[in-house]
């Protein structure tokens, strides 16, 4: 068994890991940057350190966490999400180092991470895939053009090493191609630092279903259900449920059988994620693979009663994987909304500071994953998640009750958060039923919006009520 993990990274997912450590009774090691110097994790975790003043830096800084793992004698680099987390030399380096990466291997990670590589290796393997092309960035825009009318109009560009919503272009006419290949291959360059950029068939208002996949370092795979994340802004998710409610059972099963078998095809262990679009003709495309722990993890190890985190840690310690595909069950629904300090009202633009009360959702089958406390500031450096609310239920109907109650409980003081908007998405007749794409949102802003409640406003106006109330009651008492 391991004795001590380093965490690489920060926030809530840094605090779910230190828990996790605690559970096995493993020593849990925090890095913070000097912004992050009163965030939870580094509170709770055994041990801490200042890896950088820079707010980014540090946390990018392959060799400089290394260094401090090996000088605090920790045996393991747990990466987390985001950051270094997909990141194959930041692997490669730990390997060489002696240390384990909690993860797959260097080489999976490099072979997943490219798209144009997982794709090409999917298709070997029989695993249906888009419409596409290999790397587009040695070809002339008129060759650029003309597979375009080949594959037929609307397509999307995509990043090569690209992910979360980045590098990202959707082209349906002609006319648009040259500006929005400029664009794809300038943000993918930025963020990624590499600007391959390949092309796919644009599949139109699809459902986003993914399968979590569990792999131990002896060959046994399985998957545990599967994420609908269709409900999502600029690609960026914002509500996820397990398991989807509105595919069938046989779809389930097949779907799940070929997830399997994409995580079969390159060895893989540890937990990761096999993506697929599904149309409407329930044909469904493999999309990516993640080779790292996912935001939404919590959803799955509620409806299997499957501990992910632990499980990443046993895996890396050389247990072996007892679970076989036919113990797997999923037991009811459980639903995460994504809570980030982001301000609705102004192109969700991200809106960091002091929380001055924080008041979380309670309650049976509800929990709160977060790093956020009452005087906590939020950074303007990171990701603007505050909190990842999961509620539970033995049915999707209830669990979206259970969605709407917890979302009106949680409250947030101090900074704007999308608390408002996520309610008033769960009060939707189309989130209820079960049926939506990854168009709803863009599609339904405006009534979104409408139905959405002006946090500043409410705080306004419940501030001048407790204001009047308290100078009655001083008048009332002088008397």
């Amino acid at each position: 068994m391991l004795h001590k993990v380093l965490i690489a990274n920060r926030g809530e997912i840094a605090v779910r890991i230190v828990r996790a450590c605690r559970d096995l009774h493993m020593q849990s090691v925090a890095i913070y940057t000097k912004p992050d110097a009163e965030c939870l994790h580094v509170r709770i975790a055994d041990e801490a350190y200042m890896v950088s003043e820079d707010p980014i830096k540090g946390y990018l800084d392959a060799a400089r966490i290394v260094k401090v793992a090996l000088d605090c004698g920790a045996d393991a680099i747990h990466p987390g999400y985001g950051f270094l987390s997909e990141n194959y030399e930041f692997a490669k380096m730990c390997e060489d180092a002696g240390l384990i990466f909690i993860g797959p291997k260097a080489e999976v990670i490099q072979k997943m991470g490219d798209k144009n590589v997982a794709r090409r290796l999917m298709k070997e393997n029989g695993v249906p895939i888009v419409p596409g092309t290999e790397k587009l960035n040695d070809e002339s825009m008129k060759t650029i053009k003309e597979y375009a009318r080949r594959i037929g109009y609307p397509v999307i560009l995509k990043a090569s090493g690209g992910g979360g919503g980045r590098g990202i272009r959707e082209v349906w006419k002609e006319e648009e191609m040259e500006d929005a290949f400029n664009s794809c291959t300038r943000e993918a360059k930025t963020y990624f630092n590499n600007d391959e950029v390949f092309m796919e068939k644009l599949v139109v208002n699809p459902r986003h279903i993914e399968f979590q996949i569990l792999g131990d370092n002896y060959g046994n795979i399985i998957h545990l259900c599967e994420r609908d994340c269709s409900i999502q802004r600029r690609h960026q998710k914002i509500i996820e449920i397990a398991p989807c409610p509105s595919i069938s059972e046989s779809l389930r099963k097949t779907m799940g059988v070929v997830a399997v078998a994409a995580a079969r095809a390159v060895g893989y262990s540890n937990v990761g994620t096999i993506e697929f679009l599904l149309d409407d003709d329930n044909r469904f495309y493999f999309m990516e693979m993640n080779t790292r722990i996912q935001v939404e993890h919590g959803i799955t190890e509620e409806i299997t009663g499957t501990d992910l985190v632990m499980r990443q840690l046993k895996i890396a310690s050389g247990e072996i994987l007892e679970i076989e595909q036919s113990d797997v069950k999923a037991r009811g629904y459980a639903i995460e909304a994504r809570v980030t300090a982001e301000n609705v009202w102004k192109n969700f633009a991200p809106a960091p500071g002091k929380i001055t009360g924080y008041y979380p959702a309670l309650g049976p089958s509800v929990r709160i994953d977060s790093h956020a406390y009452k005087d906590y500031t939020i950074p303007p450096y990171y990701d603007s998640l505050v909190a990842k609310l999961i509620v539970k239920a033995t049915d999707y109907d209830l669990a979206v009750n259970k969605l709407e109650r917890a979302l009106e409980e949680f409250e947030i003081e101090g900074v704007r958060t999308i608390l408002p908007f996520l309610l008033s998405i769960s009060k939707s007749r189309e989130f209820r039923r079960g049926f939506f794409d990854t168009s709803y949102v863009e599609k339904n802003m405006q009534t979104i919006l409408e139905n959405t409640h002006d946090e500043e406003n409410v705080n306004h106006e419940e501030n001048v009520k407790n204001a009047i109330e308290q100078a009655i009651n001083r008048y009332i008492k002088a008397r």
